[in-house]
């Protein structure tokens, strides 16, 4: 499918594995310039000897979300490399803190929320100049199902990730008639090291194996994903990168559900 993205400059924020890493090489493969960045310089390395052999080969700057200084490096770095932006991806993220609300310390909270809300709000505003220059732009932030759907032992990850939905909403209305469009995906329970981590922690409490975990959490968790299985990376990817494309030049603060139904409303 060619989505006319060919030369278009990217940033994919946590693009050393799952959704960032099968994002940033579907753009490569659609032949854009692809920057792939996250918090660990190895994992990175890894991640991009896992990109094909295209022409292209991607760029790759490690930098902490959380970190203003790191972001602000980050974007020197890209300037430097490729000069302004034209498309934005928000991927970077963890389950953060886990348990009730009064199991949860404010540091579980802290974290959780600076991780995943103002990481994403401090790329955003680093890249934002550069975008709005332009004339033509993208931004994607990967929300999740637990934004308008939470769960009541996730709360601070479903809080943070519905403070996304808000941002990216906003941020649609303020920059549209620039011809920077900003919408959002929301995955539900996709194979990667955030899930697979969750499985190996809950085999651990019912005594199972991995894939008994797998089917447990699905027939008691998230009963309503009618696939009755795990999303691949490339499955979200693939409407990220719609997003990102000329196909989606009337589509604008919209919040896209990659999620086999989990979520129960329409």
């Amino acid at each position: 499918m060619d989505l006319n993205i060919r030369g278009r400059k990217a940033l994919v924020t946590g693009a050393d594995s799952g959704i960032g890493l099968a994002t940033a090489r579907l753009l490569l493969a659609e032949g854009a310039t692809v920057i792939m960045t996250d918090r660990d310089p190895d994992a990175l390395v890894h991640a991009v000897e896992q990109v094909p052999d295209v022409d292209n080969r991607p760029y790759a700057f490690a930098a902490d979300v959380t970190d203003a200084a790191d972001i602000a490096r980050l974007a020197q770095q890209v300037e430097d490399a490729v000069g302004d932006l034209d498309i934005l991806i928000n991927v970077a993220g963890i389950h953060g803190a886990g348990g009730l609300f009064h199991e949860i310390s404010q540091d579980g909270w802290d974290h959780t929320i600076d991780v995943d809300l103002m990481g994403p709000v401090r790329v955003t505003r680093a890249f934002l100049p550069g975008l709005r220059r332009g004339g033509w732009g993208r931004i994607v932030f990967v929300s999740s199902e637990d934004a308008v759907q939470p769960y009541d032992d996730e709360l601070p990850y479903c809080a943070a990730k519905a403070g996304l939905l808000s941002l990216a909403k906003g941020l649609s209305r303020t920059y549209a008639s620039e011809g920077l469009l900003v919408n959002t995906v929301s995955p539900a329970f996709i194979e990667s090291p955030m899930t697979d981590e969750m499985m190996s922690q809950r085999a651990e409490s019912l005594g199972a194996t991995f894939d008994e975990a797998i089917a447990s959490f699905l027939q008691e968790e998230r009963p309503f994903m009618e696939l009755g299985r795990r999303g691949q990376p490339d499955e979200v990817a693939n409407v990220i990168a719609f997003l990102c494309s000329d196909a989606a030049s009337f589509v604008n603060g919209s919040n896209y559900r990659v999620d086999s139904g989990s979520v129960a409303t329409i």
